[in-house]
């Protein structure tokens, strides 16, 4: 048992699913998978293990936040052998032609946080997507024909900018959309041989101020955690 995961050995499967809200990992829990038993409430981030088809699948609310996702990253890698993680989340769009109930495959992670620049003593690290969990998400969304978008993404520490333009310099460089989870788990999974996968639902636009309501949301989030599932059943069937 780790600190913030009150799992026992081998109830955590070795492919997870990171919805940052527990209560999302408890709605994936309870509507996909079947045999479903529950392994954790450690401060009530809720974490699940069930059958999809047939193959064990976790999924672990990890907090909203690079240094919350890190905590639990971390003790799944360290602590329970999990060997892929694929986050289901949200973001917010920063370029024209993406729009609201769009998907995203972060084929890699900018970031505007510290976290990386302490690990690498100031120098940049390029966070990246695994080219495995990649490719087979790609072929899911081209075998079911939902639209998306592979790209670029930024990893924020900031909700709440002071500066309401500082997207702008990202944008101009061609970062597709603003989350803050992502960067962090492309390096902790690098740092352990481990793939990680960032699968995102446009929730709102920078650039036309639309804006998904908490209903719309969630027929959204189907979408992207039934892309995550396919995903994730293939990569657990071909190691």
């Amino acid at each position: 048992m780790s600190i913030h995961i009150g799992a026992r050995e081998g109830e955590i499967a070795e492919t997870v699913l990171l919805p940052g809200d527990p209560l999302r990992a408890r709605f994936v829990a309870e509507n996909w998978l079947q045999d479903v038993r529950q392994y954790n409430e450690v401060r009530g981030m809720l974490g699940y293990t069930g059958l999809w088809k047939g193959e064990r699948i976790s999924v672990q609310g990890s907090g909203m936040g690079m240094p919350s996702l890190a905590i639990y990253v971390n003790e799944l890698l360290r602590f329970y052998g999990v060997r892929r993680l694929i986050r289901i989340g949200s973001c917010g769009a920063i370029q024209a032609g993406i729009a609201v109930h769009d998907l995203i495959l972060a084929m890699s992670a900018s970031t505007s946080s510290a976290m990386n620049r302490e690990r690498f003593r100031g120098m940049d690290y390029a966070a990246t997507a695994s080219w495995h969990l990649f490719r087979r998400a790609l072929a899911v969304l081209e075998e079911k024909g939902i639209p998306f978008h592979a790209g670029n993404i930024l990893s924020s520490d900031t909700f709440y900018d002071d500066d309401p333009d500082a997207w702008r310099v990202w944008a101009n460089h061609g970062v597709l959309a603003i989350e803050m989870e992502a960067n962090q788990l492309y390096t902790l999974a690098a740092r352990h041989q481990a793939e990680a996968l960032a699968l995102l639902t446009v929730s709102d636009s920078l650039i036309t101020s639309e804006e998904l309501s908490p209903d719309e949301r969630q027929g959204s989030f189907h979408v992207m955690v039934e892309v995550a599932l396919e995903t994730a059943l293939e990569r657990a069937r071909r190691t």
